[in-house]
């Protein structure tokens, strides 16, 4: 398993992570809330894949201003817990679910059938 030997928050724009093997992964803040691994955000994405037309509740809409993370800590060595600005904090974020859904390694998406 990959681990970090840097981790870089920028709390308004996202985290840098250097891995152990050289590569460097990036994440928005908008893509790490949507991609929390915890329980109510994996069965909203279950549900958005079924159903594009899906409504969010009201907690994954920010009335605040924009999305930011608001804190962060280190879980042992094997993970991160970042505080959203819409109050979420439930998700660890695994190194090891960071590699899986890192932006620049994920396969592009097909184009539409026409």
């Amino acid at each position: 398993m990959s681990t970090p030997t840097k981790l870089d928050l920028k709390k308004d724009r996202g985290l840098s992570i250097e891995w152990d093997d050289g590569t460097i992964s990036y994440y928005s803040i908008a893509y790490l809330r949507k991609m929390s691994p915890s329980a109510d955000m994996k069965h909203l994405r279950e549900e958005i894949a079924k159903n594009p037309l899906t409504v969010l509740p009201a907690s994954a809409v920010s009335r605040s201003g924009p999305l930011v993370a608001t804190d962060a800590e280190l879980v042992g060595n094997y993970a991160i817990k970042i505080r959203f600005s819409d109050g979420h904090d439930t998700g660890l974020y695994s190194w090891q679910y960071l590699r899986e859904i890192d932006p620049t390694q994920q396969p592009p998406s097909k184009p539409a059938p026409h």
